[in-house]
């Protein structure tokens, strides 16, 4: 019975372990989902910043002449 306990000590290791990796893959593939939308939302409040200014300064265009 020796060697069959030492086999299922054995696969219950290595199931923990591809348990631990697909875990820390998931984690990983979650922290880069974050961070595109971070970026995303960050580039389009650049791009809304740009906008107000740009029509704050045809406004002002407008009101000099």
């Amino acid at each position: 019975m020796g060697i069959l306990d030492d086999a299922k000590e054995t696969a219950g290791a290595a199931a923990e372990k591809v348990s631990r990796s697909v875990e820390d893959t998931v984690d990983r593939v979650s922290d880069k989902i974050d961070e595109v939308k971070a970026d995303a939302e960050v580039k389009r409040a650049e791009a809304e910043a740009d906008s107000v200014k740009k029509r704050n300064e045809v406004k002002e265009e407008l009101r000099d002449n």
